[in-house]
């Protein structure tokens, strides 16, 4: 049987791996490395805004895996958002619109799991951690 190759990224490093990449005149190689994995998980897309550099990047590898790779997002912002994280309401819906053509999308609303003893606890008040 074969395994699936998969690579895993919080996109605050995507961020600076495209910053890197580009000072080294290699964003080519990074978009490549990105799109050929069987599945690529992008963590914590809009806890940062996108500069121009990685929402541009961005854009290239959703391109190139469109209907070619499988992705796993996690974000903590709603895609009406999405604007304001990649700084271009225009890329977002092209990003979007190729994300969502073949997606599931889960909706996770509630407490924080890791803040959840520290409610308990009397730390926080009860609507300070919900989403």
């Amino acid at each position: 049987t074969k395994g699936y190759s998969v690579r895993f990224i919080t996109a605050d490093d995507f961020m600076a791996q495209c910053k890197i990449s580009d000072s080294r005149n290699t964003l080519n190689y990074l978009i490549k490395r990105l799109s050929k994995p069987d599945v690529l998980i992008i963590d914590e897309i809009g806890y940062f805004p996108f500069d121009e550099l990685a929402a541009n990047t961005f854009f290239q590898i959703v391109s190139k895996r469109y209907e070619k790779g499988s992705m796993i997002l996690t974000s903590n912002k709603s895609y009406i958002e999405w604007g304001h994280v990649f700084g271009d309401a225009i890329l977002a819906t092209a990003i979007l619109d190729r994300l969502l053509h073949h997606s599931v999308t889960f909706n996770i609303k509630g407490e924080s799991y890791r803040m959840k003893e520290k409610k308990k606890a009397g730390i926080f008040p009860a609507n300070h951690l919900t989403t």
